[in-house]
């Protein structure tokens, strides 16, 4: 297996505490980031490339994109002058399975370049090499980090995916180091080289650096704030799987108590658990939850912005009707074993001793969107979180024959994996896997000393709706944050809940929003982001969401107020965010 870089090892593997230690006598890393001077590149595009060199770096190709070139749908500005610089670090040959494996990278180079560096983390399993624009999160937002000037690098995170099988995307578990480089170790040395590169081509290095990813993304966001604390001034992180394990047992967890309600598929002898609950009788759960919560924050609008007071509020039993006989998913009831089996879904799983496995999940009404039944009745016991627990989140890794022949299946695996069995192999190591999943997966320190005493600043946002990652987890990371920190905790972590919104996006909810801006302001200018104003996708807008509700205007605004601050209504056009204001509970 191939050794880690000894200034690697220095930043990715050392403790919280001694990290912590260490920056306190560094006066250096102490101040926070100036603001950053733009540039322009101190040579040619390919020139540039060329003489590059980095310890186990090759570049592959670099190509000069002109002005007006390159158009992205749902933008309508062209990408300006840039230079695309692709890149392999680190080759070698897998000892476990003989396979190829590489960090890949690129690099987007703007002309003229802001003076900033963003790192585009990408989620799921990665394993593509997706474009460098900078995607900024939110549902459809109509910019990018290229187009606002920075230079933006995203990877593989070591790996290729594999779509040979339905088990392949995630069969680089089988791979110590690909684990590990997944984990956090590929961040770790693409940061540097990157830094490198910038230095080469604009003759001077960022001034200021942001990484940016949601989901595993946003998971990065956690792990590169504890480990690298001294690389990046700003994160911005959404969805944020930061205990993305034991997310993913829940998952199958879930589908396991959706099984035992859903009714056998003929033809595979399994539970099909798309016949668990029908979109009929989640748009009557939606129905229910609007009943009871929807005017809990000063309006009627179709939206439970007020999350806390709906938890306290609703109750599934009395405020939804009861079948009298078995259910019939016509959405005009729910059976009792239909409410027993959501129920022990939204309280999350417990281990034998009643200890939370993972945090519940709150009931919303963007519960009724297609993209959460997506996750608990398809992805849970297919391609998605089965396998990630299958090769990826359990040590030892399991053989791809055990799970993808002898007559098995990904929802044999999901319904067979058990707490008690099963649940202890994330935190355990066996033979040539040295670090858990537990370990390389999730963040050393979560309250982020080190990066708070350097001036870090951290915001993160969650939809509401979220059957993935749960809003309430990220809530219980922001209350331990600010027991740690105590008051100065605000002055460098902000949580903002995104009312009705699914996983990362979608769901009837105002899903887009530039928190890109409101991270460069907060980290460069001072100003902290006191609220933030996201936008529907109404007809006739970039990129149109679907499943917004009839009776929304296509341009409605809302305010998202920072956790636990909850927008009120004030008076004034209900479709616009200057009518509310954010206000404690």
């Amino acid at each position: 297996m191939r050794a880690i870089p000894k200034s690697v090892i220095a930043w990715a593997s050392a403790g919280a505490g001694l990290l912590a230690a260490a920056l306190a006598g560094c006066a250096s890393l102490s101040p926070g980031a100036r603001p950053a001077v733009s540039g322009e590149p101190a040579m040619g595009c390919e020139t540039a490339a060329a003489a590059f060199h980095f310890a186990g770096t090759r570049v592959v190709s670099a190509q000069k994109i002109a002005a007006g070139e390159l158009k992205l749908p749902g933008i309508a500005q062209a990408m300006p002058e840039h230079c695309v610089v692709k890149g392999l670090m680190n080759e070698r040959t897998g000892p476990v399975d003989g396979k190829p494996y590489a960090i890949g990278f690129e690099m987007r180079l703007p002309t003229p370049w802001n003076g900033r560096f963003f790192y585009q983390a990408n989620g799921g399993l990665d394993g593509f090499q997706t474009p460098a624009y900078g995607d900024i999160l939110g549902g459809g937002p109509a910019s990018n980090g290229l187009l606002k000037g920075f230079a933006v690098i995203s990877s593989d995170a070591g790996h290729a995916f594999d779509r040979s099988s339905p088990i392949g995307g995630a069969t680089f578990g089988l791979d110590p180091q690909a684990r590990l480089d997944y984990g956090y170790s590929a961040v770790a040395q693409l940061t540097p080289m990157a830094k490198a590169l910038i230095r080469g081509y604009y003759g001077k290095p960022p001034d200021v650096s942001y990484l940016v990813g949601t989901s595993n993304g946003g998971r990065h966001g956690f792990v590169t704030a504890s480990r690298l604390p001294q690389e990046y001034d700003g994160i911005l992180v959404s969805t944020p799987g930061y205990r993305l394990p034991r997310a993913a047992v829940a998952q199958v967890w879930d589908a396991q108590q959706f099984a035992r309600i859903a009714r056998i598929n003929q033809a595979t002898s399994r539970p099909d658990l798309r016949t668990a609950l029908s979109p009929a009788d989640m748009a009557l759960l939606a129905r229910s939850i609007l009943a009871r919560c929807d005017a809990l924050d000063g309006l009627a609008d179709g939206i439970v912005a007020d999350l806390q007071a709906c938890q306290a509020s609703f109750s599934i039993d009395r405020d939804v009707p009861t079948c009298a006989a078995a259910h019939t998913l016509d959405g005009q009831c729910l059976s009792s074993d239909q409410k027993s089996a959501l129920a022990s879904v939204m309280a999350g799983p417990k281990d034998r001793s009643g200890a939370p496995v993972y945090a519940g999940l709150p009931w919303d009404p963007g519960m009724a969107a297609r993209d959460w039944g997506e996750w608990k009745f398809v992805n849970s016991v297919g391609p998605r979180d089965a396998i990630a627990l299958a090769f990826v989140f359990t040590t030892p890794p399991a053989s791809p024959r055990l799970v993808n022949g002898q007559g098995n299946s990904l929802i044999d695996y999901a319904l067979g994996f058990s707490l008690d069995n099963d649940l202890p192999r994330i935190f355990a190591t066996s033979g040539p896997y040295a670090e858990s999943s537990w370990s390389f997966m999730t963040p050393p320190d979560p309250t982020l000393a080190a990066f708070v005493q350097r001036g870090g600043k951290l915001i993160a946002f969650h939809g509401t709706a979220d059957p993935v990652f749960s809003p309430l987890d990220s809530i219980a990371w922001l209350e331990a944050f600010r027991r740690a920190h105590g008051a100065a905790a605000d002055q460098h972590a902000r949580l903002f809940l995104v009312p009705g919104m699914n996983h990362s996006r979608g769901g009837p909810a105002t899903d887009q929003m530039d928190m890109v801006d409101a991270l460069v302001k907060w980290v460069e200018q001072g100003q902290a982001p006191d609220a933030v104003v996201a936008h529907a996708r109404g007809p006739g807008t970039a990129v149109p969401n679907p499943e917004l509700p009839a009776g929304w205007s296509p341009n409605r605004s809302r305010l998202l107020c920072p956790y636990p601050q909850v927008p009120r209504y004030r008076g004034g056009d209900s479709e616009s965010a200057s009518s509310f204001a954010c206000a404690p509970r």
